[in-house]
């Protein structure tokens, strides 16, 4: 199995309702994400995927995300915007838009240097 990634990153604020806590409160970060793509073979061109398309699909779900309030966007509008969730939405955007045979392996969402959530299906 090979597995590659590519990294991103994007800035937003958000707030955590019902969190008895200082995330309750409207704050910011510079959010990073992580997307791995794990391929059985590589490709003719000894690629498992290309990272510039990687970037490509990625950095137009980060751009949607990037420089807004994550709780007025219609994914996070009921839910929280917790890394966890955004790590989800992200996984579930991008894994429709790979090409067979190659799949999406898990989206990592760091909201710090020390924190970080993970999305796998």
């Amino acid at each position: 199995m090979f597995e590659v990634a590519a990294r991103m990153h994007f800035d937003a604020a958000h707030r955590l309702r019902g969190y008895a806590g200082k995330c309750e409160r409207l704050h910011g970060h510079r959010f990073q994400v992580e997307a791995v793509i794990a391929a059985e073979e590589l490709g003719p061109d000894g690629l498992a995927f290309d990272f510039v398309a990687l970037k490509r699909l990625l950095g137009r779900i980060v751009g949607e995300l990037d420089h807004s309030y994550l709780n007025d966007l219609p994914p996070f509008r009921e839910e929280n915007a917790s890394s966890e969730n955004i790590a989800r939405f992200i996984y579930r955007c991008l894994a429709p838009d790979l090409p067979a045979p190659v799949r999406l392996s898990a989206v990592t969402v760091w909201e710090s240097p020390e924190c970080w959530a993970r999305y796998t299906e």
